[in-house]
């Protein structure tokens, strides 16, 4: 019988229960507010995919709730030359199927990964500056660049490792489940899209056997009906808890809300390189043949046009911090130098004046509605603020199966997204949102803006082969500042994440946003 279905007090004593004895023995149901493109790790970056593939493959190096790296598949790693790194292996590690984990499967991975067909956002960028491999024995494996990369630990815990015997096959086999052998603490059960996705502990886990019997996930994308399940005790534990419901909940004893700042920046990204572009008007609602948002005046314009601190306050309820840079304060290489723009309604139709634009013209923002934390209400804010200065802008959200194929297409003008910094430092984003589109190097694979700017490119490409840790950091703060300064994208807001978890369990609030079944325990 699951948790789900006892009641509160119930609930707790048989988790009081179960510490008392030294054995678990239950189900966890766990409701999440997006559900994942695929189930293939390789398929799409995005967090519900990373997410849900993490209960079933491991990472060679896993990250802690502040993204500080440790130990995963691999015990031990360091450079060997200035341009070789050897990762050492862990021991005695099985599959799901029980056959043993080997370089051989981490040499697959990295193969693999990099060019998955169709995929609407790769992670080239963490492999492709991997050009030679050196397997010296079973348990250790040697990753050689053609230059220095200091930051290969970091982009290796953001690549799922997967089975050479197994995961060979299309993305489809891993959506049907049949590619889904991992070494992780959870066996793929099921995914009945729109549904749930289930999945059963690895009694051989060499993490230890992890609590719950049985985990479903279940995508409850409405905000209302996400919190109605956890309160009516159909979830025991939801993600992205609603901005309005927060005080309230924050008040009734049964639950627990805890929180983090994100890794995540909500963003506008704009089409900065067509000369014509397709959401771009005139007045008279006619198609421009001269795209002004390659102006960085106009683009300059808009930033100021924005009330950062509106948005949060009015549409975010307080549950979030204005952005001035690509993540927040307290992260490694954030510059001290930007502030939050200001707004400033009148120096942005100054400059669209100067522009050439003083009666503005039209635009459309499109947007997800279901994807981030009030995501279509924003883009109907940003859409306000924008018409007040004279850029007629119309709303356009839809669901996000629909939106990010469409994005990745470059269809739009003009869109809101979300970036989290899974590497938790702003290589991150420069290197996917804002550095020049280049499939080659796996460098701005998600610019969908396709902005390019030289001198920002060089400093990062710098950045990225800068073994001193200061020098590295030093030369991020400077790209970051160009490319702030010019506005490849738009930073809005840093989200702030907020679970709401059932009494008698506890959930270690996560700077990266995710959901974990082996992060949460009973209450002491």
């Amino acid at each position: 019988m699951k948790i789900s279905r006892f009641a509160t007090a119930a609930a707790a004593a048989v988790a009081a229960a179960m510490i008392a004895g030294g054995a678990w023995a239950a189900d966890l149901t766990i409701g999440i507010k997006s559900e994942p493109s695929s189930m293939d790790p390789h398929y799409h970056n995005l967090t519900p995919n990373n997410m849900m593939n993490r209960y079933v493959f491991d990472r060679l190096i896993q990250m802690d709730k502040k993204q500080n790296l440790k130990p995963g598949l691999a015990v031990s790693w360091g450079p060997t030359d200035d341009t070789t790194w050897e990762f050492k292996l862990r021991e005695g590690v099985k599959w799901h199927d029980g056959s043993p984990f080997t370089a051989a499967d981490v040499e697959f991975t990295i193969g693999r990964a990099p060019d998955v067909p169709n995929s609407p956002s790769s992670f080239a960028m963490y492999i492709k500056q991997i050009t030679a491999i050196e397997i010296p024995d079973p348990l250790t494996i040697r990753l050689k660049t053609a230059k220095p990369f200091p930051l290969m630990p970091t982009y290796l815990s953001q690549v799922a490792i997967i089975s050479k015997k197994h995961g060979s096959g299309a993305t489809k086999d891993y959506n049907s489940g049949k590619a889904m052998v991992g070494t992780g603490p959870y066996k793929f059960v099921e995914w009945l899209h729109g549904d749930r996705i289930v999945y059963e502990k690895n009694p051989g886990y060499w993490g230890g056997v992890e609590p719950w019997d049985k985990v479903v996930i279940k995508p409850i994308s409405n905000d209302a009906a996400r919190v109605a399940a956890l309160l009516a005790g159909d979830v025991e534990i939801i993600d992205f808890v609603p901005t309005a419901d927060i005080s309230k909940m924050k008040k009734n004893p049964k639950f627990a809300l805890p929180q983090s700042v994100s890794n995540r920046v909500i963003y506008l990204h704009i089409d900065s390189d067509r000369d014509v572009s397709p959401f771009v008007t005139d007045n008279d609602g006619k198609p421009m043949t001269k795209n002004p948002l390659k102006d960085v005046r106009v683009r300059k314009a808009i930033s100021k046009g924005i009330n950062r601190f509106a948005i949060v306050e009015k549409v975010m309820e307080g549950v979030a911090i204005p952005a001035g840079q690509y993540l927040a304060d307290g992260f490694f290489g954030t510059s001290p130098n930007l502030k939050v723009e200001k707004y400033d309604p009148e120096g942005a139709k100054k400059l669209l004046a100067e522009a050439g634009y003083p009666d503005g013209f039209g635009l459309t923002i499109q947007g997800p509605n279901n994807r981030y934390v009030n995501d279509a209400k924003i883009c109907q804010a940003v859409a306000q603020m924008l018409t007040r200065i004279g850029i007629k802008t119309k709303v356009d959200t839809m669901p996000k199966n629909i939106f990010f194929p469409r994005g990745t297409k470059l269809e739009f003008s003009f869109m809101l997204v979300g970036w989290g910094a899974g590497t938790g430092e702003p290589s991150s984003p420069l290197s996917a949102l804002v550095h020049t589109y280049d499939k080659d190097k796996g460098m701005g694979r998600t610019n969908r803006g396709r902005f390019s700017n030289k001198e920002m490119d060089a400093l990062l490409e710098e950045a990225l082969v800068t073994v001193d840790r200061e020098k590295h950091k030093q030369l991020l703060i400077k790209a970051t500042e160009i490319a702030v300064d010019q506005l490849g994208i738009i930073p809005l807001h840093f989200q702030v994440n907020t679970w709401g978890v059932r009494k008698g369990l506890t959930y270690e609030a996560r700077t990266d946003a995710n959901t974990l079944a082996f992060k949460i325990r009973a209450a002491n």
